[in-house]
Parts: C-alpha cells; structure tokens; sequence
C-alpha cells in the first residue's frame, strides 16, 4: 500500500547503516567480552579443582606417614635380631614352634595323640585370606573331631607391603594376646579377620588399630582384652606390642620351600607339607581325616 512517509535521503540511508554497524559491533564486542569472562572462569575452576587434588594426595601422604610414624614401635626392630623362642613371652598355651594349638581339647592344648596340622598364615595374605574363607567351617569340624590339633602359627612376613605400619605384627600379635587371655574367641577373631571386604589388599596401610578392635569385639573379645591388644612392653631394651617379639621369633621359625624361601600358606600334615589344592572345599579336610585315620 502506499504511503505518504517521504523516502529516506542517501545520506539518511548512509547514517542508519552506520548505526546498524556500530550496533553489531558493540554487540560482537559484548559476547565477546562475556566468552572471555566465561572461559577465564571456567580456567579458574579448573586451577581451584588441580589445587584441590594436590592438596588431598598431600594430605593423604601426609597422613599415611603420620600413621606410620604412630607406628614406629609395634614391630620389633630388625635391627635388635631375631628373638629366640625360647626367650620371648608367649601366650598361653603356645607352642615351642610358635604357634597356638586347637584341639577338642581347647585353645592352647593340643590333642591327646592323632594328626596334627599347622598352618603358617600372614594376616595380609590374600591366599592365606582364601584359604581360610574356604576351609574356616572345616577347621571347626576337624577341631571337634578325637585326634585332631589345628596349630596356628600367626607370622609377619609381609609388615612390608603396609606402608609403614606393621599390619601384619599387629594382627598377629591382637591375635596372640586373644589367644592368652580370651582363648575361646581366637579361631572366631582369625576367620573375621580374613572375611571377604575385611582383608586388606597387599600395598595398602592394612587395618586401623580401632578397626581391628570392633573386628575382635564382634569375634566375642571382651572389651577388657579388647583394650590390651595395643599395649606395649619392654624386650632387650626395646619397646615393641606384647607379643611383638613372639611374633618375630615365631616367624623364622617357618619352613622354608623348595624354592628357600618363605611363603604363605604353608601346610604342613604331620610335619610334611601339603599342596593339595586348598581352595575347594572339602579338599583340605578330607586330607586331614586321611591322615588321621592312618
């Protein structure tokens, strides 16, 4: 339809194309500012999120070394040699090979004749761990059966592999002072020890002290004995967990295998060594009534 606006003038024309220009560049300029801000503070996030993961692997390193200097005194010390066993205090009942003797009989005695077993376990074992989630129920019906003693022989041979906090000499020996002073709860405090989502895996710090405590109390630990599996005492100058130098003298007094060294489990079906294969179930137990009835 026609109308009766005049028609803008070239030099309108010229102005408003000027206008629209300078628009779009304050507009450009605009989003370009705010692109900026947006990605400067997307970089800041990123440093803040790179500073917070520096800062927590220091402070989990940090925190490791404080566990492991917390824990300077629980094994004892290399340095000082091995222990005979004849010189160390063990708990009650134990063996003179280092071990605790479980029979129908009771913790700490031996049956009156028939086979005996031992079994040389480290408490961070993983095989260990799958022995005796495979075998526990066993072992608590052959302990039952006339002429059959279970020796358990709690060693440390992988204090190494816990960065720094001895897990392996501080089970073993929990376990040691379970054993002199609540007997009856020790095979119960072994098996919830290597529950399946309780064994620690090889390289890692292990259990907390605190952990291993509620582990026992749930094992039928009384609570008196519960607070005495951190105590310390004086051996040869040094201070080491109760039944640290037990643990250490009872550890080299594993057998070695063909190979010269010690591993873990080691089996031994009067006093020979056993390498059937232990995990599936029956088998063990089937090799023990074996040897018992012969």
């Amino acid at each position: 339809m026609p109308t009766n606006e005049p028609r803008p003038s070239k030099n309108q024309r010229r102005e408003d194309a000027r206008a629209r220009a300078l628009a779009l560049r304050k507009e450009q300029e605009r989003k370009a500012r705010r692109n900026r801000f947006i990605g400067i503070g997307a970089l800041g996030v990123a440093v803040i999120a790179l500073v917070v993961a520096v800062v927590s692997v220091v402070n989990q390193q940090n925190a490791t070394k404080a566990t492991a200097s917390d824990y300077a005194t629980v094994a004892y010390p290399a340095a000082s040699g091995t222990p005979a066993i004849a010189d160390v205090t063990a708990p009650k009942g134990a063996s003179s090979t280092g071990g605790i003797p479980v029979s129908a009989n009771g913790v700490g005695v031996a049956a009156d004749s028939g086979v005996t077993v031992d079994l040389y376990f480290d408490f961070m074992c993983p095989w260990c761990g799958k022995f005796d989630r495979t075998n526990a129920d066993d072992i608590t019906a052959l302990v039952k059966e006339p002429g059959v003693t279970v020796v358990y022989h709690p060693i440390s041979i992988m204090d190494q592999y816990s960065q720094g906090t001895s897990y392996s000499t501080r089970v073993a020996n929990a376990a040691a002072v379970i054993a002199d002073k609540a007997p009856d709860a020790f095979p119960a405090f072994v098996t919830a020890m290597f529950a399946e989502g309780t064994q620690p895996e090889e390289n890692s710090a292990g259990l907390t002290d605190a952990k291993i405590a509620e582990i026992a109390s749930g094992a039928g630990v009384p609570q008196d004995v519960v607070t005495q599996l951190t105590a310390t005492a004086s051996f040869n100058g040094t201070t080491a967990r109760t039944f640290a130098p037990w643990v250490a003298a009872a550890t080299a007094l594993t057998p070695v295998g063909s190979n010269g060294y010690v591993s873990t489990p080691t089996i031994l079906i009067d006093g020979t060594r056993w390498s059937g294969d232990y995990t599936t179930p029956g088998t063990f137990k089937a090799a023990v009534e074996s040897a018992n009835r012969g």
